[in-house]
């Protein structure tokens, strides 16, 4: 969030807060952060590694973490001193200085619009809290349309929350435009912001329509879906690249993935699989929100892996699954269930502890532990780089999916279609483990398919088809 306020809104030149929104910006939205110079600003004892490793992700490099102890100043974050003397330093620093080619103030926290405004107007520079540092994060990584579409929506809910705040801090005390009839420059500003995010939506919502109907075609035609759940960076991409051979972005960042990727898992003409965005700690709902429809393709499905980072500490594992859950079953399960075995059972999730290659028996078992005590069925060990565990976790699909797999015997006949047909329906409707052709003409087929697909594979069998 880049501001220039002043005291006096009569004196106030321009705004730079909105990219391109309505035409009140100046200029596109800056999505190449490498190289930027930050400091970094933190109460109390916080732990800043994650927050660390967003901004390593967009290669800021910060110069100096500046700690104060204490509670949170609800008016400016830091203390109103505190907050100047830094201030102070960034006007006056000369070439020699630390803080020399720092251009961007960085806050450790989900902070208030009252709190954006106030550090703003102190350092003078663009200052982003955590939900901005993701929002920034968001629209470098977002390369597809609904992806840059879900990110301007949170990006401009966010930034009209702190034009309100400027808004109400300039003009108190004031009848804006009384006796003339006229707007404060801020107002036509957040007339602009309401105007594109009804745009904005309208646009999210045809596209969340479409994926909605192309979900209902799925199932029509007797095709299961497998989504892809989890932290960022849990390795969802990769395993989604193993289980499918689709081309994803995979990269060791976080959210290098924003938009829906579908693809049919190898050698199952009936099984997709849906990698989509991961989760993160204290997200807002008002910016989750925007990714609803991304989060549906992949949660709206018959199997959900739920994925684990087994090369975390077990705190750190307990507190993303602790996160995962919490927005699997507010938006999988509405909050209307109450999270229980059984429910998960139900909803069939498989948990699945990912980079198992780094990390050595006796610590896997006991996080396998720690998952069974939150709740969760056994998860299981894969290694998408090693392929451990890849075979296994394909037949655990497919029996979550379809069951013990169903032997057919399929017979020959004088008349009518030939045999090789009706073994070509079985290839459609399943996914064949073995066939074996008998002396006698009959063939012996072992396939997994789904109880609807094979009812009416019988049914136009005219008997040819038999389940052993």
């Amino acid at each position: 969030m880049r501001m220039t306020l002043g005291q006096n809104m009569a004196k106030q030149e321009h705004f730079e807060v909105l990219a391109g929104a309505g035409g009140v910006a100046l200029g596109e939205a800056r999505t190449n952060h490498e190289g930027r110079k930050a400091i970094l600003l933190v109460r109390g004892n916080d732990d800043v590694s994650e927050f660390c490793g967003l901004v390593n992700t967009m290669g800021i490099e910060i110069i100096e973490t500046l700690n104060q102890p204490g509670q949170i100043d609800p008016r400016g974050y830091f203390g109103k001193g505190r907050l100047q003397d830094v201030g102070d330093e960034l006007k006056t620093k000369t070439s020699n200085h630390p803080w020399n080619e720092v251009d961007l103030v960085l806050i450790h926290t989900n902070a208030t619009p009252r709190q954006i405004v106030a550090i703003s107007d102190a350092v003078q520079v663009e200052v982003w809290d955590r939900v901005r540092l993701l929002l920034s994060l968001f629209t470098s990584h977002a390369n597809s349309l609904e992806a840059r579409t879900q990110v301007r929506i949170a990006r401009l809910l966010s930034d009209r929350t702190v034009l309100r705040e400027v808004a109400n801090q300039t003009t108190t005390g004031e009848r804006a435009g009384f006796g003339g009839g006229g707007v404060t420059a801020l107002q036509a500003i957040l007339a602009n912001v309401n105007r594109e995010l009804t745009s904005l939506r309208k646009r999210q919502k045809k596209h969340a329509n479409a994926q909605a109907e192309r979900r209902k075609q799925r199932t029509r035609s007797g095709a299961m879906t497998v989504g892809l759940a989890g932290y960022t960076n849990a390795g969802k991409s990769s395993l989604f690249l193993k289980l499918s051979g689709k081309e994803v972005l995979v990269e060791d960042k976080l959210f290098s993935t924003l938009e829906t990727t579908v693809g049919r898992m190898a050698a199952s003409p009936r099984v997709l699989l849906a990698d989509t965005i991961g989760f993160i700690d204290q997200l807002p709902n008002s910016t989750l929100d925007a990714f609803r429809a991304t989060l549906a393709e992949a949660l709206e499905c018959d199997l959900l892996l739920l994925l684990v980072d087994s090369s975390d500490e077990i705190s750190e594992m307990e507190r993303k699954l602790s996160t995962s859950r919490s927005e699997i079953f507010s938006r999988y399960l509405s909050n209307e269930e109450e999270v229980t075995n059984n429910v998960l059972t139900e909803k069939s999730l498989l948990v699945v502890l990912t980079k198992a290659e780094l990390v050595d028996e006796i610590s896997l078992q006991d996080k396998s532990e720690l998952i069974k005590e939150l709740g969760f069925s056994q998860p299981m060990a894969v290694s998408s780089f090693s392929e451990q565990g890849l075979t296994e976790l394909q037949d655990t699909i497919l029996m979550r999916l379809f069951g013990p797999p169903v032997g057919l015997i399929l017979h020959p006949s004088l008349t009518g279609r030939a045999i090789e047909g009706y073994v070509s329906d079985v290839y459609e409707s399943g996914l064949v483990t073995e066939k074996t052709e008998n002396d006698d003409g009959t063939i012996d087929i072992q396939v997994w398919i789904q109880s609807q697909s094979l009812s009416k594979l019988l049914a136009h069998s005219n008997g040819r088809i038999e389940v052993k």
